[in-house]
């Protein structure tokens, strides 16, 4: 009898995995084969959640979004972008997978050659458009091209500018041409301000219509409210994506995204406010997850403005702050301490010494009076647009500093102009980084002399002579002693203030369902859009 019950179970399992068996029916007969109702419910949900299904409309509340936002990939700068690009309607070459390697996407392969200062990337046979066109190696080439222009304000120029030339040769291959070997290159590749988009006859891309080769095709862009796509019926990944439709949801304020979710007008919010998350978690119908990264919060001093322009002020602010206090009451403890190495501990070459940047009033007043100074008076901006609890952060950053002498005013900027109107424009205020799966590709973005994205305006010989060397190296020890001096120069020399890495906590409802994640970056990498279902 019991083996008559096992295999009942296991074909009504099946079935429910498929859609041909209801809640009810399972639950009757696994009460009748005398399992209790808890067991009976977790067997159920394991099964409905086993096999990806198609259909519905997911509806994602995401705490980024301004009303400046463009579909011009040049400029991209938060969440909101960055999801619409790696997983609404966007295709970069490659993408990153669940164990953090890269893999082909658009492209089919990659291979290096010349030691790896030639990478030959093949697309796939048949990848089309929104639009029904072909994507094709010109396509790519002029992708490329537009981001590494002479003139272009592009985030990813300075990642891209190992490139000497990119060539198509034919219709399906890619040849990129690097000024120096570089092992880490395809990992570029799948930056989220390079999906690929049609080229325009005489050269540039056709990007404002939002048309590439990704899951979704889009449909009502709205900057800074909202973004709705619909499934692409001919997209290149065989079987993906599950979804329907998809409705992203700009809402900064994270107690209307927490209430959005509570109340079921959204599925899934990012950057759970971690104040109230217990409260979240007694909602029977939501789940949390939290994992662990390479995101990092940070307090960028620009290092050409007074008094950042003191190597001794700025190793005194790094001294000034309490990381633990930080993680311990803005993170709640979802998260780790900062040491002013944005390279995570679970990144190939970090080097993970003792802090040396610990709370310590003495020697912030002993960097003060180097600077010949007593005490300090600074200004810092600070916003939620940041992060979530960033105020909060600002303020304890504020209480801390008093013991060593510095007086740190915080302005609480308005949410919506942040990253126009403060970061990069404001001499010290707070940030956040997603980070980056190579040190490579972490320092060209943001510690390079020169990067665009290089927020404290650092500009080290010694570090940029390194980061060219060990892009090239291909030994590995020689590589780690490179990355390793790299780390040590930011760490004691540079404008960044890595408070703290920050887990990614986010919430969704209990109807969705997903296979292993991602943990480079939140949304499940991004790829939430694709990955997730309905069960």
């Amino acid at each position: 009898m019991m083996r008559d019950f096992d295999n009942k179970i296991r074909l009504a399992s099946k079935l429910v995995a498929q859609g041909r068996v209801s809640r009810r029916d399972f639950m009757q007969l696994a009460l009748a084969g005398g399992l209790t109702v808890a067991a009976a419910n977790t067997m159920f949900v394991r099964a409905a959640r086993a096999e990806p299904k198609k259909g519905g409309t997911f509806k994602i509340g995401i705490g980024h979004g301004a009303t400046t936002d463009t579909l011009d990939p040049a400029t991209w700068t938060n969440g909101f972008q960055f999801c619409m690009s790696i997983g609404v309607f966007g295709a970069q070459l490659t993408h990153i997978d669940q164990k953090t390697a890269v893999q082909p996407h658009l492209a089919e392969s990659f291979e290096p050659a010349d030691g790896a200062a030639k990478w030959v990337f093949k697309l796939r046979k048949g990848a089309t458009f929104h639009n029904g066109k072909d994507v094709t190696a010109d396509d790519v080439v002029e992708t490329y091209n537009y981001h590494r222009g002479e003139n272009s304000k592009s985030a990813v120029k300075s990642a891209l500018d190992i490139v000497g030339d990119v060539k198509a040769d034919g219709k399906e291959t890619v040849i990129f041409t690097l000024k120096s070997g570089s092992a880490d290159f395809p990992y570029i590749t799948s930056d989220y301000h390079l999906p690929i988009y049609q080229a325009k006859d005489g050269g540039g891309i056709e990007w404002e219509k939002g048309i590439s080769a990704g899951p979704f095709v889009l449909g009502d862009y709205q900057p800074g409210v909202k973004a709705t796509a619909k499934r692409n019926p001919n997209y290149f990944v065989e079987g993906k994506p599950y979804f329907d439709d998809v409705e992203m949801l700009s809402i900064i304020d994270v107690t209307a995204r927490t209430n959005a979710l509570n109340t079921g007008e959204i599925h899934y919010m990012d950057r759970v406010d971690l104040k109230t998350i217990d409260l979240l978690k007694q909602n029977p119908g939501v789940d949390i997850t939290n994992l662990t990264g390479f995101g990092h919060y940070v307090a960028p001093m620009d290092v050409r403005a007074a008094p950042f322009d003191n190597v001794d002020v700025r190793t005194a602010l790094k001294y000034a702050i309490n990381r633990k206090e930080l993680v311990d009451k803005v993170l709640l403890g979802y998260g780790t301490p900062g040491n002013d190495n944005p390279i995570a501990p679970s990144i190939k070459y970090a080097i993970n010494p003792e802090p040396v940047h610990q709370y310590d009033p003495e020697k912030a007043k002993f960097h003060l009076k180097k600077a010949g100074l007593e005490t300090l008076k600074v200004d810092f901006s600070t916003s939620d647009a940041a992060f979530s609890g960033a105020v909060d952060a600002g303020l304890l950053m504020q209480a801390q500093a008093k013991a060593a002498g510095i007086d740190i005013n915080v302005i609480r900027e308005p949410d919506d102009s942040y990253w126009d109107n403060v970061w990069m424009k404001k001499p010290w205020c707070m940030s956040y980084w997603g980070g980056r799966p190579t040190c490579d590709w972490m320092f060209t973005t943001a510690y390079a002399g020169g990067a665009a994205w290089n927020d404290t305006f650092w500009n080290n010989a010694r570090f940029n002579e390194l980061l060219s060397a060990a892009r090239a190296e291909t030994d590995d020890a020689k590589r780690a002693a490179m990355y390793a001096e790299m780390q040590q120069i930011l760490h004691d020399d540079g404008g960044i203030i890595v408070l703290m890495f920050n887990n990614y906590v986010s919430g969704h409802s209990k109807q969705l369902a997903h296979g292993d994640l991602n943990s480079n970056f939140d949304y499940d990498g991004g790829y939430i859009f694709e990955r997730w279902w309905f069960a």
